[in-house]
């Protein structure tokens, strides 16, 4: 008996209306189970294995593409009953466009059918308030298929409780090259509203700091209408790393002298600086101030995270892969993280249900309570001590 025909029953039998009321029973019991323990807030899917499912059952590579779309719809289901927030899944990478152009084509008109149907039929994302985020090189997809996707998220956007990313197309690279390219463009033309580098209490500190200079003597400088000395003049062209502003905005003798001796508050010169008001000089010119800059030694990696495509997203708690295959694929490279935990199952991803996907769960959840009981340990022992 061959292992297509034992398929065949094998469905037959789940899709009895006996059978498919028992699992369903089944299915809401684990369910119900999994939610009374810690939920993951972020999980990504790398959906893998439709080609391979789609030639071993002898049938056509859209086909099982489609099938893997309806694995993704008992999936989300799944996740969203126990409470995860974030779903994010990999449709389609930049990659793919080297593929045959037929099954291009192909992927492109099945993301615009099942786009059309959660517009449509879009029950499952209303009921736990779940919105459609399209993440990647949108300026790729046909301007049939972009309409869509833009009706798709416009359609759910009022869901504000869970989101569903669907990644097409991307990679991880291009995804963090927009990033950087995003970061370097507001910190080379974003000047920064307000700037303490020229208010009163920022020149009194960084005198007393880095020449010792008395109170006493400050007070003198205050008084004296004679110019500043050369000592004083090298130490106001300073470069200050403390203040991220950039070294364009390096503060001269003259506007420290002239702030010391008027006395203006410090915010109003702050303001004036950062909008750039023309200053006089001796000559009655005008001069426009230098406008200034955040100092790029500030950028962190939460500054990069803030230009990612899943900004504003909770940290990824578990990277699921199914078809065996033990690699990333430029999928979520950036979000995987120290306490990321990594799955790769054998299973297709047409065939990925509640089975599959209840161990990962399970072991995640196992996983977080060791990690609380290893913490109280180590608490308890340092209060000992």
């Amino acid at each position: 008996m061959s292992d297509l025909y034992l398929s065949r029953i094998r469905n037959w039998f789940l899709s009895s209306p006996p059978a498919e009321w028992a699992l369903n029973r089944l299915r809401s019991t684990l369910v119900g189970a999994l939610a009374q323990g810690p939920i993951p807030g972020h999980v990504a899917f790398e959906m893998d294995g439709n080609r391979r499912y789609a030639r071993s059952h002898k049938i056509e590579t859209i086909e099982g593409h489609s099938l893997g779309f309806e694995a993704l719809a008992r999936v989300l289901e799944v996740c969203y009953r126990c409470g995860v927030k974030v779903v994010t899944v990999y449709a389609f990478s930049l990659e793919n466009f080297h593929r045959p152009k037929y099954e291009v084509d192909g992927l492109m008109q099945l993301a615009k059918v099942k786009l059309e149907q959660i517009i449509q039929h879009g029950e499952l994302l209303d009921r736990y308030g779940a919105s459609v985020r399209v993440l990647g090189r949108l300026d790729l997809i046909p301007p049939d298929v972009l309409e869509v996707v833009e009706r798709a998220m416009a359609a759910t956007a009022h869901n504000t409780e869970c989101v569903l990313n669907i990644c097409f197309p991307y990679t991880s690279r291009e995804e963090m090259t927009t990033a950087i390219r995003s970061t370097v463009e507001e910190y080379s033309t974003t000047p920064r509203p307000h700037s303490t580098a020229f208010s009163q209490s920022r020149i009194t500190q960084k005198l007393l700091s880095k020449q010792a200079v008395s109170p006493e003597a400050l007070e003198s400088i205050r008084e004296s209408p004679s110019p500043p000395s050369s000592d004083e003049h090298e130490l106001d062209q300073d470069h200050d790393h403390d203040d991220a502003v950039s070294t364009a905005t390096t503060l001269h003798s003259s506007d420290s002298t002239t702030a010391l001796k008027s006395g203006c508050d410090g915010k109003e010169a702050d303001e004036a600086a950062a909008a750039g008001l023309e200053d006089s000089d001796d000559n009655g010119k005008t001069a426009a101030s230098p406008r200034i800059y955040p100092n790029p030694e500030t950028i962190t990696p939460e500054t990069i995270e803030r230009h990612m495509y899943t900004a504003g997203c909770p940290p990824l708690d578990i990277f699921v892969r199914t078809s065996g295959v033990e690699r990333l694929s430029d999928f979520m490279l950036w979000q995987c993280h120290q306490g990321t935990h990594i799955f790769f199952l054998k299973c297709f991803w047409p065939e990925f249900d509640l089975w599959h996907f209840l161990p990962v769960l399970v072991e995640w959840q196992w996983r977080q309570k060791q990690k609380a009981r290893d913490s109280e340990r180590a608490r308890r022992r340092l209060k000992q001590e």
